[in-house]
């Protein structure tokens, strides 16, 4: 039996890797940065904590973080730890993530994330224009074969230095 195909890395926009370590400068430093959280996991070859900012979904007291770009290191190693510490401003907290089935990823991206991005500030030309992801807008089953999307659940406060 062939081993299930893994969704496709769409390319990363050239300004991402540029953009991040600013990115995460200021967030480490408690400033926000759009619905951006910082999502710390243990890296799965060297297990040492690798830090980068993730879009944070937040819609009716649940957490999402949706892998945009498919499978780029922080999703494989999210998907390997189930678990990481999520800083938003100035609070860390120890979460357990949960990856959705393609099936739920499809609804989530349909009804939940739609919605969510349709209502923000130039929320199509984000998704799509700048991130080349319009599909997650207009073809949610579609897309969720390539977007990896993990529900998170929070473990335990790790520090609030508020």
């Amino acid at each position: 039996m062939a081993a299930p195909q893994k969704p496709k890395t769409k390319g990363v926009p050239r300004f991402v890797p540029m953009f991040n370590p600013l990115v995460r400068r200021l967030m480490g430093v408690g400033l926000p940065v759009g619905p951006n959280a910082l999502l710390t996991v243990r890296g799965r070859s060297t297990g040492l904590p690798r830090t980068t900012p993730v879009a944070l979904v937040e819609v009716d007291g649940r957490r999402w973080v949706v892998g945009t770009f498919g499978e780029v290191n922080w999703v494989r190693n999210l998907r390997a730890a189930g678990e990481g510490i999520l800083q938003v401003g100035r609070r860390r907290e120890a979460i357990r993530a949960v990856e959705l089935s393609l099936d739920q990823a499809a609804v989530f991206l349909g009804e939940v994330l739609a919605p969510f991005v349709r209502r923000l500030p130039l929320g199509r030309w984000l998704i799509g224009s700048l991130l080349g992801a319009s599909d997650v807008l207009d073809e949610p089953a579609a897309a969720a074969r390539r977007v990896p999307v993990f529900e998170l659940h929070a473990r335990a406060t790790v520090r609030d230095s508020s």
